[in-house]
C-alpha cells in the first residue's frame, strides 16, 4: 500500500460561502428562526442578561456551514442546558492563509496543515475536563477518509499528523485520532488565524506572563520579562512564536500554549466576562464566525450545552497535557505505555493528575496568587476544643484519579506560569 501524500483540491477560496470537504446545509427560513431562538436563548443563559434580539440573530446567522464526521449521526438539537453526558471534542488549527489578513502572505503560500490538534474531554458527570495536545511533527497512521467527491483516499502507515488536514480535512483528521486513541470523537472544530485573534479580543485581552526575554524574528514577537495583556494580532503571533521561547521546537510552542490556554479560561469564567453581556456576545460571534463546525456542533444551542457543562469545572480539574513522544527521524512519536495509558485513562472517564513538569518552554509563576487557608469554624462546645482526638482526625480528601506519567508535561488552568523567551543571540 503506498504512502503517497494525495493532496486535496484547492476547489474554492470563500470560506464563508463553501465548506471544502464538508456537506453544506441547505437554508431555509425554520432553520433561521430555529437559530434565532436558539441563540437568544443562549445568551441571555450564559450571560444573564439579553443584548437584545439583532445582536443574538447575529450570532445564529454567522453559523458557517458544516463538515460531516464519517461516525457522525444526526440526533435532535440539545435544549438549552449542560449538555447530557461527556464530551469529546476535536479542535484542530489551520495555518491556511484562505481568507485570512494579507498580513499573513497570500492565500496560495501555504498548503492547509493542521498545525494545532487538540482533544477536548468532558467527564460524564461535567466534574473535570481535559485537552490534550499532538504535536504536529507526531508521526501517525491515517485511515482510508472519504473523499467529498466520491470514493475515498487509501490509508498511509506513517505520516505526520499536520498533514491529515491537508489530505481529507477535518474529517479526516477526526478519523485518524479516533484510529491514533481509540476514542470516539463527534465534535469537531476548524479554526483559522482570525479566530484566534477574535476570541482574545473578544474578552478584553489574555493575561501572559514572560520570565525572560522573547525576541522572534519569524513572527515579529518581542516581549520583555513580565506580565502582558495581548489581544488580537498579538495574541496570534505570541501562539505561533516558537524561534523566541525554549529550545525552539514544536514541543515548548506547546508548552507556550498551553500557558495562553490557561489564563484564557481563567479569563473567560471571571465574573468581569461572564457578567458582561458585550464579551458574551462577542465570544459566540468569534466562535460561529470563525470556525468550520462539524453538523454535529454547528447549532449555537449545542455550543451553548457544551459551553454550560464546562462553567462550573473548578480551574484545578481542568488539564492540559501533552502527549509523551520521543524522537525519531524527522519528527517524533508516541511513547509507550504512557501513551495508551493516558487515553485509556481518559476513556475510563477519570479525572487526570499530572506528575511531570510543565515542559522546558514554561516554569511556575513566582507572583501567582496564593490561596488563603481555610478559616476553622467557630464551635460553642468548649469539649469540641479540648478533644485532641478533634484536630488529629484524617481528612478525607477525593481520591486524584489517574496520576500520569511524568513523560507527560502540562498544566491545569489554575495553574500560573511564565513563558521561557530565547533572545536571537541564542537562536
Amino acid at each position: 500500500m503506498s504512502d503517497q501524500l494525495r493532496p486535496r483540491s484547492n476547489g474554492s477560496k470563500n470560506l464563508k460561502t463553501v465548506a471544502r470537504h464538508g456537506r453544506l446545509k441547505k437554508s431555509n427560513a425554520a432553520v433561521t428562526v430555529a437559530r434565532f431562538i436558539a441563540g437568544s436563548l443562549a445568551v441571555v443563559l450564559v450571560s444573564g442578561f439579553s443584548v437584545g434580539a439583532i445582536a443574538t440573530y447575529d450570532v445564529a446567522a454567522s453559523v458557517q456551514p458544516s463538515v460531516h464526521l464519517t461516525n457522525e449521526t444526526n440526533g435532535p438539537v440539545p435544549s438549552i442546558g449542560a449538555i447530557d453526558g461527556g464530551v469529546n471534542m476535536l479542535i484542530v488549527g489551520s495555518d491556511s492563509r484562505v481568507g485570512q489578513d494579507a498580513a499573513f502572505g497570500p492565500d496560495d503560500s501555504t498548503g492547509d496543515l493542521n498545525d494545532v490538534t487538540m482533544l477536548l474531554h468532558i467527564s460524564e458527570d461535567h466534574s473535570n475536563a481535559s485537552v490534550i495536545s499532538f504535536p504536529r511533527d507526531m508521526f501517525v497512521a491515517i485511515p482510508s477518509c472519504p473523499d467529498p467527491t466520491g470514493g475515498s483516499f487509501r490509508a498511509m502507515s506513517s505520516q505526520k499528523i499536520n498533514t491529515t488536514l491537508t489530505y481529507g480535512g477535518l474529517a479526516c483528521t477526526v478519523l485518524t485520532v479516533e484510529k491514533l486513541t481509540g476514542l470516539s470523537i463527534p465534535f469537531a472544530a476548524e479554526v483559522q488565524f482570525s479566530g484566534v485573534m477574535a476570541m482574545s479580543s473578544a474578552v478584553g485581552g489574555v493575561p501572559v506572563c514572560v520570565a525572560s526575554r522573547i525576541e522572534d524574528e519569524y513572527t515579529g514577537t518581542f516581549l520583555d520579562p513580565g506580565e502582558h495583556v495581548l489581544e488580537g494580532y498579538d495574541a496570534l503571533q505570541f501562539l505561533r512564536t516558537r524561534h523566541g521561547l525554549g529550545d525552539g521546537g514544536d514541543l515548548t510552542r506547546i508548552n507556550n500554549q498551553q500557558l495562553f490556554m490557561s489564563s484564557l479560561v481563567r479569563t473567560i469564567k471571571s465574573a468581569d466576562t461572564l457578567s458582561d453581556p458585550t464579551k458574551v456576545y462577542a465570544l459566540a460571534k468569534a466562535v460561529t464566525a470563525n470556525m468550520r463546525l462539524s453538523d454535529s456542533l454547528n447549532s449555537v444551542t449545542t455550543l451553548a450545552s457544551i459551553a454550560i457543562a464546562l462553567k462550573d469545572i473548578d480551574l484545578n480539574q481542568v488539564v492540559f497535557a501533552q502527549v509523551p513522544t520521543g524522537s525519531t527521524t524527522g519528527g517524533v512519536k508516541a511513547v509507550q505505555p504512557a501513551f495508551d495509558n493516558l487515553f485509556e485513562a481518559v476513556a475510563a472517564d477519570q479525572p487526570l493528575t499530572l506528575s511531570g513538569t510543565t515542559g522546558r518552554g514554561t516554569e511556575a509563576d513566582p507572583n501567582a496568587p496564593v490561596e488563603a487557608a481555610p478559616v476553622p469554624v467557630a464551635t460553642t462546645d468548649p469539649s469540641a476544643a479540648a478533644d485532641p482526638a478533634a484536630t488529629e482526625a484524617p481528612v478525607a480528601t477525593e481520591a486524584p484519579g489517574v496520576v500520569l506519567s511524568e513523560s507527560v508535561t502540562g498544566q491545569t488552568a489554575g495553574d500560573y506560569t511564565c513563558t521561557r523567551g530565547r533572545t536571537l543571540e541564542n537562536q
